[in-house]
């Protein structure tokens, strides 16, 4: 994640195909969401955009789908974090997908650049909790349907921590008592802005000022009284020597995990993405939301909504919406679920057996109350790097944490600023 590079872990080889994929044929009249739409209408086919490996349960629906309404549905896969860059290339050229498959905080930039179309049938989104709603709003618009949700949860080996705390004074604790023996009761990767987000929102920090729903990107709160009370945090756990220093910087996340499969740490704040790895590891895995602060608040991380989006060069809106709105429908975001793990941001799953009984996927879901969606405004793009640095100037002691926060928002405004001229 730039930043980004592991948000994409937090979220994946380009699939080049001809000319006659999605944006010809059809009419755009609308969305429905009935199968009686006007015979003269249909498309002969319509083309979605799978991420790799994860095709599967698509293919089925859209052969379900085909059955149904006569429409074909291609289903090809596409590496979703090249997804955005070959929409820009295929689409104008005639030879681009209906629905392409991003991250939410990547809507903004790409409707901003005229490739995403906003869908019609708003009302379908109430299927969904209302924090993946959220991440597919732009400028006013729903620009898409969520697929599977992703927030850093606490990850705990249960041979090593019997459960999980409720606080993180008790892991502070924990990490103290073990330090002697050369343990660490937990670990993050604070000097990452993705994962510190959650502490500094958690004592009042925040990106950008949300005013009716919308963002401003002139009122940042990144150096604000609880945001450096935040950094001062953070900065803690690695001045006491609770963090070792291998965890700073881009090897960090190898040195974690290789700390937690070696039964050297008894936990680590990571998320779903990592399971697969620390299950093949043999670590006797346990999740749960992450503990409160000393000051009583959740740890507000970041939420990542891998989201179905509309190529704006799509001739066949009503009938990609109304494939978009069966794929991810309560029935089928489930059948994805058991396939791949990923977890549907559908609310009337959050109470399902099979959810519930997983222990990442409800510590997901409980986690995601508190979360807040990635910004998903263009300006979002400036804030990784200078938070970035100065976390690490914080983490490795060299900086105290006001200044830090004051110069990286400062080149935040400055960069902004730039940008929009």
């Amino acid at each position: 994640m730039k930043m980004k590079k592991m948000v994409a872990g937090l979220s994946t080889a380009v699939f080049a195909f001809g000319a006659l994929a999605a944006c010809g044929g059809g009419t755009d009249n609308g969305s429905s969401n009935e199968g009686g739409s006007s015979s003269e209408n249909k498309p002969e086919k319509i083309v979605i955009w799978e991420d790799i490996e994860k095709s599967e349960t698509t293919k089925e629906v859209a052969k379900a789908f085909e059955e149904e309404h006569g429409v074909k549905v291609e289903v090809v896969e596409v590496q979703m974090t090249d997804q955005k860059d070959k929409l820009a290339l295929d689409g104008p050229a005639g030879k681009g997908p209906d629905i392409v498959l991003v991250p939410h905080d990547q809507i903004g930039t790409i409707a901003d650049q005229g490739h995403l179309a906003p869908i019609a049938d708003e009302g379908s989104l109430d299927a969904f909790t209302d924090a993946a709603k959220s991440a597919v709003m732009f400028d006013g618009q729903a620009y898409g349907y969520p697929k599977s949700v992703e927030t850093p949860v606490l990850m705990y080996n249960k041979d090593l921590m019997a459960e999980a705390p409720a606080s993180m004074d008790d892991l502070y604790k924990l990490s103290n008592d073990v330090k002697a023996d050369g343990q660490y009761g937990f670990l993050a990767l604070w000097d990452n802005f993705y994962f510190a987000h959650g502490v500094v929102a958690g004592f009042g920090g925040y990106v950008f000022k949300e005013d009716g729903g919308a963002l401003d990107p002139a009122d940042i709160g990144l150096n604000n009284e609880g945001a450096v009370e935040g950094f001062e945090y953070i900065g803690k756990w690695y001045e006491e020597g609770l963090f070792p220093k291998g965890l700073i910087g881009e090897s960090g996340g190898q040195a974690m995990d290789q700390l937690f499969t070696e039964k050297k740490a008894h936990s680590v704040m990571n998320g779903p993405w990592a399971v697969a790895g620390y299950t093949d590891a043999g670590v006797n895995l346990g999740a749960a939301p992450m503990p409160t602060l000393p000051n009583g608040e959740p740890i507000k991380t970041f939420m990542g909504v891998k989201t179905y989006a509309l190529s704006a060069y799509t001739e066949n809106q009503e009938w990609a919406e109304m494939f978009l709105q069966e794929l991810t429908n309560e029935e089928n975001a489930l059948a994805m679920f058991e396939a791949y793990n990923e977890i549907p941001p559908v609310a009337a799953l959050e109470s399902n057996e099979t959810i519930t009984s997983n222990e990442v996927a409800k510590a997901v879901f409980d986690q995601a109350t508190n979360a807040i969606p990635m910004p998903n405004i263009p300006e979002m793009g400036q804030v990784w790097e200078p938070m970035a640095q100065a976390l690490q100037l914080v983490a490795t002691g060299k900086q105290d944490a006001q200044k830090s926060a004051d110069d990286a928002v400062k080149v935040i405004e400055q960069q902004i600023q730039a940008n929009n001229q």
